[in-house]
């Protein structure tokens, strides 16, 4: 057994006896003859077990029973107790000692006593060491689930630029033989029309090159307090003459007297135009009720942030496209979107230490809502590194 025991009595003839007695059993026994000197001898060795006197003077049973509880919880404390100090063998008990034994001591009784003290010693060892090999467990399926699904998005991620590297291939070979039949036939329509689209599926792949090293590049981002209107002003500004183009109305609001907030201006202004281009393809396609709208509002957050809206009037979408919205090299504008665009500018925003929603309905058209906290409490509201 070899398990280390604290006995305390003011009675030296009784530890005598008894410590003889436990020494038979296979304990290591230590004895005190005062509470002080009992918790001078605990710290000291720090016993699994201590079975005390319930009556000492100077600092009684009870009292040592708190103490050693309160320096160790899972302690088992046995006390031995009078035939007339039952109810305070009942007080000790409502105070977490194991049990109690009265005088004269029967072995017999104490030997069950103890047995029940290692018991649940033993239990608790065994449930501190199911609940650390759980704590593994669970921390060991968690590294296998986190490298399951960084497989699982590397495999998407190559699925789909192998899908858009396909649609391009796909233009290229239209290309070669149009210019092929060009030159053959010396038919310069053929040369033309080949010509076209060899020079579209050349920005196609220039975009794809630019938009992969964009998100992949760790950005660093500068922010500095700016009126957050800026950028989404700038955006409207470039876009208009695209609306116009399209037939497309394009409206911008914005609330009176925004603060300033900490974000990277450049950042911000590639999320959102992200977002206007997108919303524009959306009114630009077939199938939409004209006139189509664009609506563009900056407007202050609950909690001090500021929320970007664009909001169009378009097909909208339905819940599977919008499941799949900003995964990567996913895209609803079939072989003409690189993918990327939504997945970088939720990258951009979650930078910032805010969020990327999107709502939509079919027939109901497209609204995303960029949300940026408030500055934190040392003024840096964005996320500053960005390294991820």
């Amino acid at each position: 057994m070899d398990m280390d025991l604290l006995l305390v009595d003011d009675e030296e003839g009784i530890r005598t006896v008894l410590s003889l007695s436990l020494a038979d059993a296979g304990y290591r026994v230590h004895s005190a003859r005062t509470g002080e000197e009992a918790l001078a001898v605990f710290d000291r060795v720090r016993p699994s077990l201590v079975l005390t006197d319930i009556k000492m003077p100077g600092m009684d049973g009870i009292e040592l029973l708190e103490r050693l509880k309160s320096r160790d919880p899972d302690v088992e404390v046995i006390m031995i107790t009078g035939h007339g100090d039952i109810d305070l063998a009942i007080q000790s008990i409502q105070r977490e000692a194991a049990d109690f034994v009265t005088k004269p001591i029967n072995d017999a009784i104490l030997n069950i006593a103890l047995k029940r003290a290692r018991e649940r010693l033993d239990l608790r060892r065994r449930l501190r060491e199911y609940t650390t090999n759980l704590e593994q467990l669970v921390a060991e399926k968690t590294r296998e689930l986190v490298r399951a699904e960084r497989l699982a998005a590397a495999g998407q991620a190559a699925a789909g630029m192998a899908h858009a590297i396909k649609n391009i291939a796909g233009g290229l070979e239209g290309c070669i033989f149009l210019l092929e039949q060009g030159l053959r036939q010396d038919r310069r329509n053929y040369l033309e029309q080949g010509w076209e689209m060899l020079k579209s599926n050349v920005e196609k792949i220039k975009d794809l090159s630019l938009a992969l090293l964009d998100y992949s590049r760790p950005e660093e981002l500068k922010p500095r307090p700016v009126d957050p209107a800026g950028p989404m002003e700038e955006v409207a500004a470039l876009m208009r003459p695209r609306a116009a183009e399209l037939g497309v109305e394009l409206a911008l609001e914005k609330a009176p007297g925004l603060p300033k907030i900490p974000l990277d201006p450049q950042a911000m202004h590639r999320c959102l135009l992200n977002l206007v281009v997108n919303a524009l393809d959306a009114c630009s396609g077939e199938g939409v009720n004209r006139p189509c709208r664009v609506e563009l509002r900056v407007e202050p957050e609950s909690g001090g942030g500021v929320r970007y809206v664009v909001r169009d009037t378009g097909p909208g979408m339905d819940t599977q496209t919008m499941d799949l919205l900003f995964t990567l090299f996913f895209s609803t504008k079939g072989g003409a979107g690189t993918g990327l665009g939504l997945a970088s500018s939720r990258k951009i925003v979650e930078q910032h230490g805010g969020s990327l929603d999107v709502e939509s309905a079919p027939g109901k058209g497209t609204s995303f809502f960029v949300r940026l906290p408030a500055p934190g409490p040392r003024g840096a509201g964005a996320g500053g590194g960005g390294k991820n």
